[in-house]
């Protein structure tokens, strides 16, 4: 079993049913893995459907059913601000939001499903 924490990315490439969306597919929906999402993906999610007018109910069932929500807690918010203060060296663009997936994935072993080349040098990361 492998387990995944799925971004933004990859949730509306998902959502969409898009060629990238596909593959996601094919990782969401397969039962010998293990889905999750940072509770910080939800509020990035959301914003990107109001802002292209889409139901966020349809981005919260299929969220809420289809992977465990990690909470953010002390812990993976110390990891995320270090994560994000090693990132931004590299890459100016990192998002502090990247960081909070980072640092769930870190936190519980997992690989980060996305699209994004944000995580393009994480070792962890499966591009989709």
């Amino acid at each position: 079993m492998t387990n995944f924490v799925v971004d933004a990315y990859a949730w509306i490439e998902y959502l969409e049913g898009s060629q990238k969306g596909k593959k996601v597919t094919e990782i969401v929906e397969n039962s010998s893995n293990e889905i999750f999402t940072s509770s910080t993906t939800i509020a990035e999610v959301i914003s990107k459907f109001l802002r292209t007018s889409k139901d966020i109910k349809i981005a919260l069932t299929a969220i809420n059913t289809l992977s465990t929500i990690i909470a953010i807690s002390n812990e993976i918010s110390a990891l995320a601000g270090q994560i994000h203060f090693e990132a931004k060296k590299k890459n100016k663009e990192f998002g502090m939001l990247d960081a909070f997936v980072a640092a769930t994935a870190k936190k519980i072993g997992a690989k980060i499903l996305t699209g994004d080349n944000d995580f393009k040098n994480f070792k962890e990361a499966v591009m989709i």
